[in-house]
């Protein structure tokens, strides 16, 4: 969900208060919940620089969205596999992000930062771009990447214009979560399969069967951001 205050998906896509940021797992590209935000794959080594994409006037602009706040809308059909926007703001450590919003409220659902790796967090909160804007969705037409230690939103499939550009932020969990985390963190996309929460669902205990073996009940959520 888009922030519209300077703390925190994953807006996404992711971000959240120090005591309960996630840590990254593996590489990264998750939001970070004090400081968490959005899901992101990881792009394969090319060898070349990779070019700056601060904003596309001619692609993206914001306005209301039924969502959440404001979002990003496109102005043009966008062809799947399309770079849109990078996704931009203060390079922080995590313990500088966690510093910078020590006194969040672990209510506050609000969030602009986004873990790149285990040595980097994104503030969008903090000289960010339209990027920090993109909606979270449970079905959505955008995913975010990593590529040489930077966040781009990419489309998933051809997006009409007029069409709100969503990715979904894969906000993890945490031990330490309240009873009604789903609640804080509740999606509204509106998608048929749509989750109910910008979290991943939790993972499924693995219970021993008859014959002594584990296994996890169907439709365990990834575990996460």
């Amino acid at each position: 969900m888009s922030s519209a205050a300077s703390n925190r998906r994953s807006e996404p896509v992711a971000t959240l208060g120090s005591s309960q940021r996630r840590k990254p797992r593996g590489d990264g590209g998750q939001p970070k919940r004090s400081t968490a935000k959005k899901g992101t794959k990881k792009a394969a080594k090319k060898g070349k620089p990779v070019p700056v994409i601060a904003s596309r006037s001619s692609m993206i602009r914001l306005r209301r969205s039924r969502v959440h706040g404001r979002g990003a809308f496109a102005l043009r059909r966008i062809r799947k596999g399309t770079r849109i926007v990078e996704y931009l703001g203060d390079r922080l450590t995590h313990r500088q992000a966690d510093e910078r919003y020590a006194e969040k409220s672990d209510r506050d659902n609000h969030t602009f930062l986004f873990i790149v790796d285990r040595g980097v967090v994104i503030d969008g909160g903090v000289n960010g771009n339209d990027a920090r804007f993109i909606n979270h969705s449970c079905d959505p037409n955008c995913e975010s990447v990593i590529d040489d230690r930077r966040v781009f939103i990419e489309s998933v499939r051809t997006i009409g214009p007029g069409e709100e550009l969503t990715y979904d932020y894969q906000i993890g969990r945490d031990r330490n979560d309240p009873p009604d985390v789903d609640e804080i963190f509740a999606c509204r996309c509106g998608a048929v399969s749509c989750r109910g929460s910008m979290l991943w669902p939790p993972r499924r205990k693995a219970r021993k069967t008859q014959g002594g073996e584990k296994r996890v009940d169907k439709g365990a959520g990834k575990g996460g951001k």
